[in-house]
């Protein structure tokens, strides 16, 4: 368990702060990826942007969950 929070315990505040910033009314990554599923009609290269900025802590999380259940179970100890 302590390995475990060693390798997603950064990855994870991250998250919880820049991924999901501002949080009201919102958090913003979500209404981004709303915008994007609805078809993404009047998108400027400045949301796209600031998709990619609030969404990278989560691809960076998901690396970091995928690398440690990835591993075998001689490299976790």
């Amino acid at each position: 368990m302590n390995n475990f929070l060693k390798q997603i315990g950064m990855p994870a505040v991250v998250c919880l702060t820049l991924g999901l910033a501002p949080f009201f009314p919102e958090p913003h990554v979500l209404g981004k990826i709303r915008w994007v599923a609805g078809g993404a009609v009047g998108m400027q290269p400045m949301d796209w942007f600031d998709l990619l900025l609030h969404g990278s802590p989560w691809l960076w999380l998901l690396y970091s969950v995928g690398r440690f259940f990835g591993q075998s179970n001689s490299d976790k100890q």
